[in-house]
């Protein structure tokens, strides 16, 4: 006998989430493995006494590593794909009919928390790797990329000369004895400006100047080409962001985001994010500190650094000997 679904909706059912996760899903055995109630005793300071209450800070930590694990940026997406998955709310914490937090409230408790909360959280975890023999710490390989920031190029600003700061105005009295300054500030903060020197700024609107006079620069003596240098523009919104270039691309706001990977399994070992204007080179020193900092704590050396031919200068070789970066192949592997 044929059969047919009827499809209606049950206003109440019995449903444990835990029943429908197979034993061997990777949320349900991360939900099994890593422990984060260390987070509450580290996020106490955070808060008042008083008040509504908070998104639990595990489960915030949760969600930002369900964000990276499944390379969502958006925190609006993050909670509609969380809400479509049974595996996640039940990593979460969450039952099926219970609401997840506004996507706001990641927002909020990710401008809350300090820095040092998260590089804590990434020392905890990888020192769990450390116990689990997923890291050697003997060989490690750093390479860099661009991260694109969250910044305009049509809305770069020129920077401002510098110039002395202002005096304040002379203090007025009234007839009760009161003094004050007038005018009084604006409660709204204006937005940052930035400054450089007039030297610099009148030397590099003079080769600007000739790279718009000079007939084989192509595309520069157009009327509307706009010359833009670090040196000159910034972005209001995002001051630290950089102008960059990468061969074949065109020129973006970024942040250069370096990445140090143990090669015994893959395990990332470091991450550190620096100005995008700035060489692979210049941030080698402070990455190989960091690096031989977090892996001396979980007692293990750093033998052996993989780098390309960028992180390759005379002062990095002399650094990396004088830390004993010697042993097996050469001190940095060009490839």
């Amino acid at each position: 006998m044929q059969g047919r679904k009827r499809d209606h909706e049950k206003l109440v059912t019995h449903f444990q989430l835990s029943s429908r996760i197979p034993k061997d899903n990777f949320y349900r055995r991360l939900k099994e493995t890593l422990d984060l109630t260390f987070l509450y005793e580290h996020t106490k300071d955070c808060y008042g006494s008083t008040g509504n209450l908070s998104i639990d800070p595990v489960v915030f930590f949760k969600f930002m590593l369900i964000s990276y694990l499944e390379n969502i940026t958006s925190d609006r997406k993050l909670i509609e794909y969380c809400s479509m998955r049974m595996d996640m709310l039940y990593f979460l914490g969450y039952n099926i009919d219970e609401p997840l937090p506004w996507h706001s409230t990641l927002s909020r408790t990710r401008q809350l928390y300090p820095e040092a909360l998260f590089e804590l959280l990434f020392d905890q975890v990888f020192s769990l790797c450390v116990a689990n023999n997923m890291v050697a710490g003997r060989r490690v390989a750093i390479d860099s990329a661009p991260v694109k920031a969250n910044a305009s190029m049509e809305r770069l600003v020129e920077k401002q000369p510098q110039r002395p700061g202002p005096k304040l105005l002379p203090q007025a009295e009234y007839p009760n004895g009161s003094v004050d300054l007038v005018p009084k500030p604006s409660k709204r903060q204006a937005a940052p400006v930035i400054t450089a020197t007039d030297y610099q700024l009148s030397q590099l609107k003079k080769r600007q100047q000739k790279l718009k006079s000079a007939p084989t620069t192509l595309g520069a003596g157009n009327e509307k080409a706009k010359l833009l240098s670090n040196k000159t523009h910034y972005s209001p919104t995002d001051p630290d962001a950089r102008i960059s270039i990468k061969p074949g691309k065109a020129l973006k706001l970024n942040y250069h985001c370096s990445l140090a990977v143990d090669t015994a399994q893959g395990v990332i070992s470091h991450v550190q994010a620096d100005f995008a204007n700035g060489r692979d080179s210049q941030t080698l020193p402070s990455i190989t500190l960091k690096l031989q900092q977090r892996l001396a704590h979980n007692q293990l050396r750093l033998e052996e650094l993989l780098a390309d031919s960028g992180y390759s200068n005379g002062s990095n070789y002399a650094l990396l000997e004088g830390w004993n970066i010697t042993d097996g192949p050469p001190l940095i592997s060009l490839f």
